[in-house]
This record gives structure tokens, sequence and C-alpha cells, in this order.
């Protein structure tokens, strides 16, 4: 049993850990169930709780959460357009977020896989001072998916 200020009591029995925390007037909490024997400790539940939530609650505030973003691309898509979109992928890899670009190929496209993929690696080009492949140029069915995370600073 440890004591409110970090005082070892040693072993103790249940009975006369509860009236100790009683003539404190705090709480009787076990922190470590696995050990044998058992390990406990005098304190106040209620302010231990809030300190937790509180700290849980700070680590919270800090963390970034990262979002995937999606741009969507054709295969006749012109310089310009291109540029357009790789200025919005510049800044979503800037805020932090994942990049997902997609191209979608209609009809008779399906026939130039490769000239798809040149495409997306060109966009890629664009990006590639903010960001890494975090998933190379995949063919999935209809689609041409590549997901790009930024670099860290």
């Amino acid at each position: 049993m440890i004591g409110q200020n970090g005082e070892q009591y040693g072993i103790v029995s249940l009975h006369k850990a509860k009236d100790i925390a009683e003539g404190a007037g705090l709480d009787l909490v076990l922190m470590s169930a696995s050990s044998t024997p058992y390990v406990c400790k005098i304190m106040d539940y209620g302010k231990y709780k809030f300190d937790a939530i509180k700290k849980e609650k700070e680590l919270k505030k800090n963390q970034k959460v990262s979002t995937l973003k999606e741009i969507q691309l054709s295969m006749t898509i012109d310089t310009h357009d291109k540029e357009v979109k790789a200025k919005h992928g510049v800044r979503f890899l800037k805020d932090g977020d994942k990049v997902k670009v997609v191209l979608r190929m209609k009809g008779r496209q399906q026939a130039y896989v490769k000239n798809a993929i040149e495409v997306v690696k060109s966009f890629y080009d664009m990006l590639s001072e903010y960001g890494t492949y975090d998933k190379e140029p995949e063919v999935v069915g209809r689609n041409i998916i590549m997901i790009i995370s930024p670099k860290k600073n």
C-alpha cells in the first residue's frame, strides 16, 4: 500500500487499508491488480479522474488529425486545369492532409492505361516538392488511384 504523499506502508490487510483511507477522508484505489500482492494507493479518486481527463483533452488538442482529400482528374485534362488542381493539392498537403488522386477512364480510354498513368505521374511531379507517394499509381477497375502524403517538416 502507498500513502497519499507517496510513503510506503508495506503489505497491509484490506480491512486495515480501508480504515487508514477512511481516517484520511480519501479513497483506496487499486493501482495494479496484476501484481502479487496487489498495489493500492490512498488518494482522492475524483481529483485523480479529473486530472486524467484534463491530460487527455490536452493531448487531443495538440494532435493534428490527417484527413484524406480527393482530387479527380481525367485523361484529357488540359495543362492549365491540371495546374489549378495542383494548387489545390499543394494547399491540402501544406495543411497536413493526404491527397488521393483519382483518374477515371471512360469508354475507349480504358485501352490506354499507360497514358493515364503518365497523366497521374505528371500531376505528382507538380506536387513532389510538398508530398511523397504513400501509394503508387494503381489501376482499380476504371480508376487509377494514387495517394500522396505530406512531407515532414
